[in-house]
């Protein structure tokens, strides 16, 4: 056994993945889905502490990230790391679908689960530290309201949802923007996790048949460790438009591991 299998293996059982290249990675396939549709900004919504942002410039996406964050402890992080990037614009507020404000559950994973929607007991029993351990006040925002100060009337613009079932309100507070937008990514529920949270399925309706946008990927996500049922997975959707410009050997549908 070579020291790179001894090494892989090692942190597999901690729960790491260690891939030799970058096309291994299913977040890599998802920026080459954006390359290719030529994408110009970027609207990273709960962003935490700018993992998504990070991705990207790590797999080679070089234009403009709007990140939105209302979290003060993962804000802090957000914003060191955007500070260093000319092309990264970060709106320290939650968005929705009113103007007002509103109290943010945090959980205890490092933020990376809080919502605005009260948790389910599946989600905090498969995952006993997302559970909520504080609630923030923070300002709200439609996305409409924003849209001048964060995309060009020309720029084609790739929308990434990542708020924990809040995705109809965000959805709904965006009004005819989602429509001018080339690609669409939500971190969905397969089986409810908040309480009202928006599943799967109503998902795939929406962006199908209300933006009239294509499934392009759909990238694996949390799952319960006791079952191995997956709970969260990530769709990614484009507009035909933009699938048009993208190279013929690039692969549609479901992104599977190699």
């Amino acid at each position: 056994m070579t020291l790179l299998r001894r090494a892989r293996l090692a942190a597999q059982r901690i729960g790491l993945d260690v891939n030799r290249f970058p096309q291994c990675s299913l977040d890599y396939h998802v920026v080459q889905l954006i390359l290719r549709s030529r994408i110009d900004v970027v609207l990273d919504v709960g962003a935490n502490r700018g993992q998504y942002g990070a991705m990207l410039r790590r797999f080679g996406y070089r234009g403009r990230i709007v990140s939105f964050e209302p979290l003060h402890e993962p804000l802090r992080t957000l914003r060191r790391r955007a500070a260093a990037d000319p092309l990264w614009k970060v709106f320290p507020c939650a968005l929705g679908d009113s103007d007002r404000t509103v109290d943010v559950n945090v959980a205890g994973n490092g933020a990376a689960s809080s919502s605005v929607l009260p948790m389910l007991s599946r989600h905090a029993e498969a995952c006993p530290e997302s559970r909520y351990v504080d609630v923030q006040e923070t300002e709200q925002r439609r996305l409409d309201t924003l849209w001048p100060q964060v995309a060009g009337p020309e720029e084609r613009v790739f929308l990434k949802l990542d708020v924990q079932g809040y995705e109809g309100a965000v959805l709904e507070g965006a009004g005819d923007r989602v429509s001018q937008c080339s690609g669409l990514q939500m971190e969905v529920s397969c089986v409810p996790l908040y309480e009202g949270g928006l599943l799967l399925e109503e998902a795939l309706g929406i962006a199908q048949r209300r933006y009239g946008m294509t499934l392009a990927a759909l990238v694996p996500g949390f799952s319960d460790n006791r079952t191995g049922q997956m709970l969260q997975c990530d769709v990614v959707f484009l507009r035909e438009a933009a699938r048009a410009g993208r190279h013929a050997d690039t692969a549609d549908g479901a992104l599977a591991r190699p």
